[in-house]
């Protein structure tokens, strides 16, 4: 008797169809990061009236996404204080112009995006971070909220879900951020407030796979991917777009679940 596939199996049978491709640029190493990481984080997490919650759930080392609610400037400086371990994010690439801010975004591992080459060159850009099995930070919202009143959060983009297909053995970590706005309001503080309430929560991670078998999640079988490799290439589309919004309906649940307001 055949030996039924497994769901990795199934799931490679349609990577023409999930696939995100990295550009190819290596990252760039990050010495100065080290250096800040270890000798400013233990001064500078002790300075803030912080609380962080759940860090032993953020992996040290293996491709991982750090995914959190978007608040206000501060918020990826406050997820790389708490993750240990160097943490790229895209930028714009505006910030790359001015000469002293370049140097910061260079030494903290930011990766510079251009604008004029879309979402597809963006992802293609957070490739590179977890094919090489390095930690990214996203917000799943694609923008800094600018509700003026709770609920903050928004619906997520599928970007999130997208890379994790890609790359089904990055864990996903959901993290609530709150109180970050009262810190450093955008337009309202030049600098931050340090001596504001501000709280980071990490959530149990998942890896694609296990929310793509798990009844709560995808629910899919080796079967069902199978037959759906069989179809028609605008109903596997179709299909996997479903998966994904999923998906990130879900993670953006978490965050929420975790107290982002």
């Amino acid at each position: 008797m055949t030996e039924a596939p497994s769901l990795e199996h199934a799931w490679q049978a349609l990577k023409p169809h999930w696939f995100i491709p990295p550009t190819g640029e290596v990252l760039q190493k990050t010495p100065s990061y080290s250096f800040l990481r270890m000798f400013l984080s233990p001064f500078l997490r002790p300075a803030l009236n912080a609380k962080f919650v759940g860090l032993h759930n953020i992996p040290r080392k293996g491709a991982v996404i750090l995914a959190a609610n978007h608040l206000s400037h501060v918020d990826p400086i406050l997820v790389i204080a708490a993750a240990r371990r160097t943490t790229h994010y895209l930028a714009k690439d505006g910030h790359f112009k001015n000469g002293p801010l370049r140097i910061v975004m260079r030494a903290t591992g930011q990766i510079e995006t251009k604008r004029d080459e879309g979402g597809e060159g963006a992802l293609s850009s957070a490739a590179d971070v977890l094919s090489e099995g390095q930690a990214l930070g996203i917000f799943p919202e694609g923008t800094r909220s600018k509700r003026t009143e709770a609920p903050f959060l928004l619906s997520g983009k599928t970007g999130i879900a997208r890379l994790a297909a890609s790359y089904p053995e990055a864990v996903i970590v959901p993290i609530a951020l709150t109180g970050t706005r009262n810190m450093m309001k955008p337009q309202d503080h030049k600098f931050p407030r340090l001596w504001k309430r501000i709280g980071l929560s990490a959530g149990a991670g998942i890896t694609w796979m296990q929310w793509l078998e798990h009844e709560n999640g995808g629910g899919m079988t080796s079967e069902q991917l199978l037959g759906l490799s069989e179809m028609e290439d605008h109903e596997i589309r179709s299909s996997l777009a479903q998966l994904y919004r999923k998906f990130t309906d879900q993670i953006m649940s978490s965050i929420s679940a975790l107290g982002a307001p």
